[in-house]
């Protein structure tokens, strides 16, 4: 791949270029993943993102390269592998895409156990990706008890 579009992909299409909360921006691409993601089968969709993970992994590593900068703050595609993991067998509805998309965004940024030693321990881009795709799951298990015990 060449280094254009390595940072056409790791910067989410621009989006971890906004001046305010590039992680934030990033996210907000997920969503679109998501939509298509989610009318896949389930074992079709797994396999899905599990690609896009490693295509994530690969790509963080070569913007980190390209860049110059261990994690920089504009590299945003590890907030959209992240964010899969969230919305994973989550039914698309308006409530639960906004949910998620919160939770998401708190784990990413409170980085509870595991997810912040993830991310200093692992070397180049599993580190970039792994606390992001950690802070998913927290989201994701955080959203399917609320959906399970609201109804939401």
């Amino acid at each position: 791949m060449s280094d254009k579009f390595i940072r056409i992909l790791a910067t989410g299409f621009g989006s971890g270029c906004a001046p305010l909360a590039p992680g934030t921006a990033g996210t907000m691409v997920g969503i679109p993943f998501y939509c298509v993601f989610v009318s896949f089968p389930w074992p079709l969709h797994l396999l899905s993102l599990i690609a896009l993970s490693f295509l994530a992994i690969f790509v963080a590593q070569e913007a980190e390269r390209i860049l110059g900068e261990k994690d920089p703050s504009r590299v945003v595609i590890d907030e959209i592998v992240g964010f899969q993991f969230t919305m994973f067998l989550v039914t698309p509805t308006v409530v639960h895409i906004v949910a998620g998309f919160l939770l998401f965004r708190i784990f990413d940024i409170v980085k509870p156990f595991p997810i912040r030693l993830s991310e200093t321990r692992l070397p180049g881009g599993y580190g970039v990706v792994g606390d992001d795709i950690i802070a998913g799951i927290y989201g994701g298990i955080v959203l399917q008890i609320l959906i399970a015990a609201t109804g939401l």
